[in-house]
């Protein structure tokens, strides 16, 4: 199920921090990026896709992630998520109302081309 867009623009947003890019040299045209994310109470993301790999780590607090046509899943300090390049992420938040979430997510993709890709479908 596709979360209304106006139901995140009313939610906080993330604190995104780019932490690191690297060429991959092996793989011409492509970069890694390194981000860290932080959801405040409440926080979520708006529907959007990578167009890369992306790669979650959950570092503190506890957070719900899912893309279109799979299953949500709550995730905890400690437990990771895949994201697939052709996925639509429909569902990213804090689980929790009352405490921050962070995360470390490393994309995979192609240089230059933008981490985040908001959307609507």
């Amino acid at each position: 199920m596709l979360a209304s867009p106006l139901a995140f623009a009313e939610a906080p947003q993330p604190d995104v921090k780019a932490l690191f890019t690297k060429a991959l040299a092996d793989y011409p045209g492509k970069e890694a990026l390194m981000l860290s994310v932080e959801y405040p109470p409440g926080g979520a993301d708006p529907i959007h896709r990578h167009d890369a790999h992306a790669f979650v780590y959950v570092i503190e607090g506890e957070i719900v992630m899912g893309v279109k046509g799979g299953k949500e899943v709550h995730l905890k300090a400690g437990d990771t998520f895949y994201e697939a390049p052709q996925d639509l992420h429909t569902v990213g938040r804090n689980a929790s109302k009352t405490k921050r979430a962070k995360f470390v997510v490393v994309l995979l993709k192609d240089a230059g081309k933008p981490a985040l890709i908001p959307t609507d479908k």
